[in-house]
């Protein structure tokens, strides 16, 4: 988590870089807020994305329990 704090920081910084030195102006008034932006964003998606495998991991594990329930109750069902 740290390393990737560090990473988002560093491509924060470098992409202020080269938008001053590419479109100029003042970068402490038109760059800071996409850049904070663009860094939380960065932040925060992979454990957006985490949340969102772990919910569907979660759901197919679910399933695949049903499945395997119905299937057991079916199969007792026919020997009766």
């Amino acid at each position: 988590m740290l390393q990737h704090g560090i990473g988002t920081i560093v491509g924060a910084l470098v992409t202020l870089v080269f938008l001053v030195l590419m479109a100029g102006g003042d970068p402490w008034q038109d760059y800071v807020t996409p850049l904070v932006i663009g860094g939380l964003s960065t932040f925060f998606w992979p454990i957006v994305i985490a949340f969102w495998l772990g919910r569907r991991a979660k759901e197919r594990r679910e399933n695949q329990v049903s499945s395997e329930v119905q299937r057991q109750l079916d199969q007792q069902n026919k020997g009766r």
